[in-house]
């Protein structure tokens, strides 16, 4: 049995070298829109994808979705449909003299057999900025149709320059049905013998296993969206049905297939930023049930449990506040936790914390006050502090008025000296704290500090 996602992948290169095939994700690769599984809105009948290569007006764009949702699919389907050359680019090996290499090609390509050369770039996002812009040139005149692919947000990954000369397609994550479908097309092209040339063998390595959309499902929903895992898992799992002598994927052979949820998750992509903000506006609504599906969404695909952490303990003064004090030291030592003792421990405190969090009154008094504090005192630093607050160790300090007029606190029953600002001049009527009325905020609303 394996127990990781990468000892899965290794075996999963382990049988296609043995076998000499390529993954089944690549050999069911769609080759026509008629054959591509989910995008209706970009490859649909009336889908704007497929509306411009029907119309021959191909212009440059970035794909921008998840993996495995049929970026590079949907490249070659077009470049294929317009009879333009193919070249595909790597961010990671591919430099500047192999762009202008290609773009002379591509030049050449236009002069000679009036062809077109679409110029696909996988993970485009990786690409530095003079990178990028060695493209800038090429993508006005025509020479290439620019097809970028990322899982990144094009606004914040891909040059402004660049990004202005090109459409942005989003894609969407598969659903469970379209998932089925493609597996079950696989399955199909196994029992149906379809043809796809005179050397073409069966997709599966067992096409006499039976499989039904319950099993598939279950395949479906542990692939986060992703065709390519999905068929991966499936091929896998044949393949050990077939190992077993089994003639159905048992409950056995599906879970050595997954192994474990295959969340989908990227710690520095989007989808980070997403599920953080997603805790914390579920916190921020108290919606306990919520809270804590977003942090076991994060912890349970791998996120730094410190920055979970570091991420609370800013919410308990951000969101909370005075409204329930206890809310800062819950985060602090939920944080302390998770430096002391670790995971998978620390996973049961930082739920305290978020149930706690989520639980309590919510305030955002402090937050508020400290900025419009911070502002006042960004516009106003060459205010001078108040002489009568100032200490005056020296004796020219005190010729020169230092402390004069300062009122100790403690001399006054009330414990506050009424008549004395400590605000500079200028901001002396400022009040930037205003208690809010829920939790321990309401005391403070009803007591005679301002």
């Amino acid at each position: 049995m394996l127990c990781a996602r990468k000892s899965f992948s290794l075996l999963v290169v382990e049988f296609m070298t043995k076998t000499n095939k390529a993954p089944l994700a690549d050999r069911m690769r769609p080759t026509t829109f008629d054959q591509f599984v989910g995008q209706d809105k970009l490859v649909g009948a009336t889908g704007v994808l497929r509306k411009m290569v029907e119309s021959g007006q191909l212009f440059s764009f970035v794909l921008w979705g998840p993996p495995g949702v049929g970026k590079t699919t949907l490249a070659k389907i077009i470049a294929t449909e317009t009879k333009s050359q193919w070249v595909s680019f790597s961010a990671v090996t591919s430099g500047i003299k192999e762009i202008k290499n290609v773009m002379a090609e591509a030049e050449a390509m236009i002069k000679l057999n009036n062809k077109q050369t679409v110029l696909f770039v996988d993970e485009i996002h990786r690409f530095n900025r003079a990178q990028q812009d060695a493209f800038l040139p090429y993508v006005e005149n025509g020479t290439i149709v620019l097809i970028g692919a990322t899982t990144e947000n094009p606004s914040f990954e891909i040059n402004s320059a660049l990004l202005s000369r090109l459409k942005v397609f989003v894609l969407d994550s598969l659903t469970i049905d379209d998932l089925i479908l493609i597996m079950r097309q696989a399955i199909d092209d196994s029992e149906q013998g379809l043809s796809r040339g005179a050397s073409y063998a069966p997709a599966l390595p067992q096409s006499a296993i039976s499989v039904g959309d319950e099993e598939l499902r279950i395949f479906a929903t542990y692939s986060g969206g992703d065709a390519r895992t999905a068929l991966n898992s499936l091929e896998l799992a044949f393949l050990l049905a077939q190992r077993a002598g089994e003639n159905k994927l048992t409950d056995k052979v599906i879970k050595d297939a997954i192994q474990q949820m295959i969340l989908q998750y990227d710690k520095t992509g989007e989808n980070h930023y997403n599920l953080i903000s997603a805790l914390h506006k579920s916190m921020r609504n108290s919606d306990v049930n919520a809270s804590l599906y977003w942090l076991a969404r994060m912890l349970e695909a791998g996120e730094d449990p410190l920055y979970v952490a570091r991420r609370i303990v800013r919410f308990a003064s951000e969101d909370v506040g005075l409204a329930a004090p206890q809310a800062l030291p819950q985060a602090v030592a939920a944080m302390q936790t998770v430096q002391l003792i670790g995971m998978p421990e620390a996973k049961i405190a930082l739920a305290q914390a978020v149930t706690y969090l989520a639980s309590a009154p919510k305030s955002n008094a402090v937050y508020m006050a400290y900025n419009a504090a911070a502002g006042d005192a960004l516009n106003t630093l060459t205010q001078a502090v108040p002489l009568h607050l100032r200490n005056a160790p020296t004796k020219l300090m005190k010729e020169l008025g230092y402390s004069d007029g300062y009122q100790y606190a403690h001399d006054f029953a009330s414990g506050r000296a009424e008549s004395m600002s400590c605000l500079p001049e200028d901001l002396a009527a400022r009040k930037y704290y205003q208690p809010g009325t829920r939790g321990f905020e309401a005391k403070l609303s009803n007591s005679d500090n301002p």
